[in-house]
């Protein structure tokens, strides 16, 4: 089968039948927008009101917006400037300045731009009546409202108008987060407005809530996508439906009561799978699609919990946490925080945000970030993209030049590797063991084994290689603030080098069975975001079909 027509078939084969008529259906179906009256507001009766979690600040000019890093201003492009990044364009739409950090001071502002959003997107035209953006719209909106901001008839209008629309418009052909995220929306303007209409986009919200939690939400409390940006997006997703449910107690049915009290279990859940998932420096990590800046940060997502009424997580760590249900390992022990990831790259009709990123791991020590993935800067089609998503830009093995997984596209992936054989031991020391065939498919059908051994200052890296390669390399990306001690040197190590973190303290890495050198590579922190760094490469010797690295950081400053 040609090469071509191969990516596209292992890609399609795993979608469900909905994502694939549904493509379709959506394409071909185009309502028109429902301009009736809009229905009367509902007053809530339940608890007050919970403010939710501050982002930063995205409105830093009465008409300028700074989104993935990036300024823009409404005079000079409008909203739907197609020389500006779809994804920059969709954050415009969001309006989640109305509920960011000092929003009150910026009031008069919001309520300018939200008049000026009515009067300049007709309904169902332009990116802004896409349904992810309408979706995240509407529930900003209703937000602001409930904070103590009342909004613009004409905004009441519209959002009526929106909440009709986007009833039509339900992403079934990509299911995941964005469907999530239509749901979410339909249950806020079911509850915000009154009536039978409002009645009826809360049942249908809440049905889809219905599947979808249990489906994406992993019994380890792991979002199904397996990014921790992603995961924390969801959490917070989580406790607004809890907050408005709440707020509007008495206007939600016997049925959906039970549900939303269902979803306590869930939202403790997935704090403490989110917890395993943070550096010790209490921000996420980077596996898949992930950026610092996207969702609130863990701390704010935890004082949302505490605000309403969750119980505060225990302090105390655990040497060894092993998050089964989505297949990540968190290790802390003596200084040092490890973060293995032994899971499939996500759900296998919905791998959008998957990375070829299979038995790589994060690295702190000390509290300071020293090994990490490289991180996630850009969505859409380019090359970029796909480097990013690719092995090479992940602390793990590359072989014959070839990624683990078949990332392609923007958010596509044709054959995924499959982890197998995970072992975990415990005694004294801490053992991971784990494969994947993902190489498997190559001419000499290779596999990648590795171990991991947590000794007491000592980290142990073993790769081995099975089958046939022509070439293979082990990557270690250093955090742009770690630096390479070129004063110092490890005595006997032919191989090795001395690392200084920021704060001083020294760490040995050495390598057996490989050669290690020095390449420059890049850190994205978050969206737009670039940093120099350094990556350790490691090329196996032949015919060595094993590489040993060790990290040692007992030694002192």
């Amino acid at each position: 089968m040609p090469g071509r027509l191969a990516t596209y078939w292992h890609t399609l084969r795993y979608l469900k039948p909905v994502q694939l008529y549904g493509r379709v259906w959506f394409r071909l179906y185009r309502p028109r927008p429902d301009m009736r009256p809009d229905p009367p507001l509902r007053a809530p009766v339940g608890r007050d009101w919970v403010l939710p979690p501050r982002r930063n600040a995205s409105l830093v000019g009465p008409n300028s917006f700074c989104f993935l890093n990036e300024i823009n201003d409404l005079s000079d492009h409008g909203w739907d400037d197609p020389r500006l990044a779809k994804l920059w364009r969709y954050n415009l739409h969001y309006f989640d300045d109305l509920n960011a950090e000092d929003a009150s001071s910026r009031a008069e502002m919001h309520r300018r731009l939200l008049l000026r959003w009515v009067y300049e997107n007709p309904p169902g035209v332009g990116t802004g009546w896409e349904p992810y953006p309408t979706s995240l719209r509407i529930v900003n909106w209703v937000k602001w409202s409930l904070s103590g901001n009342p909004l613009p008839k004409e905004c009441v209008h519209s959002l009526a108008i929106q909440a009709r629309w986007l009833s039509r418009r339900m992403e079934f052909h990509l299911l995941g987060n964005h469907l999530f995220a239509n749901a979410k929306a339909l249950a806020f303007a079911g509850l915000f407005f009154d009536g039978a209409e409002a009645n009826c986009w809360l049942e249908k919200g809440m049905r889809i809530l219905e599947s979808q939690v249990p489906e994406q939400i992993l019994s380890d409390g792991g979002h199904f996508e397996r990014s921790p940006m992603y995961h924390a997006l969801a959490l917070e997703d989580m406790q607004d439906l809890y907050n408005v449910t709440s707020t509007f107690s008495d206007a939600v049915p016997l049925r959906w009561q039970l549900l939303s009290a269902a979803w306590w279990d869930s939202i403790a859940e997935m704090r403490d799978w989110l917890a395993a998932m943070c550096h010790p420096d209490g921000e996420i990590s980077y596996f898949n699609d992930a950026a610092i800046g996207v969702a609130p940060t863990p701390n704010e997502l935890e004082h949302y919990a505490a605000k309403l009424g969750f119980p505060k997580r225990p302090s105390k760590t655990k040497p060894l946490t092993a998050l089964s249900a989505s297949g990540y390992i968190r290790i802390e022990r003596n200084n040092a925080v490890a973060i293995l990831d032994v899971a499939p790259i996500g759900p296998d009709y919905l791998p959008g945000h998957a990375h070829a990123d299979t038995l790589s791991f994060e690295l702190s020590l000390f509290g300071q970030r020293v090994f990490v993935n490289s991180g996630t800067s850009c969505y859409g089609e380019g090359a970029e993209r796909l480097r990013q998503r690719g092995t090479a830009a992940h602390n793990t093995v590359t072989v014959d030049g070839q990624n683990s997984s078949e990332v392609w596209a923007g958010f596509r992936v044709a054959r995924r590797a499959r982890p197998h054989g995970l072992a975990i031991k415990h005694n004294g020391e801490i053992s991971v063991r784990c494969a994947h065939d993902g190489y498997r498919r190559l001419p000499g059908k290779p596999g990648h084994l590795r171990r991991w051994v947590f000794s007491q200052s000592t980290l142990v890296i073993e790769d081995r290689i099975y089958g046939v390669f022509q070439h293979a390399e082990a990557r270690f990306h250093l955090h742009p603030s770690t630096k390479i001690d070129s004063d110092a040197t490890i005595t006997g190590a032919r191989n090795g080098l001395v690392l200084r973190l920021p704060e001083g303290q020294r760490v040995r890495f050495w390598v057996e069975g490989g050669v290690l050198k020095q390449e420059a590579s890049v850190w994205h922190p978050g969206f737009g975001a670039t940093e120099p760094s350094v990556c350790l490469s490691v090329s196996f010797e032949y015919p060595s079909r094993v590489v040993r690295t060790r990290i040692q950081w007992d030694i002192g400053i």
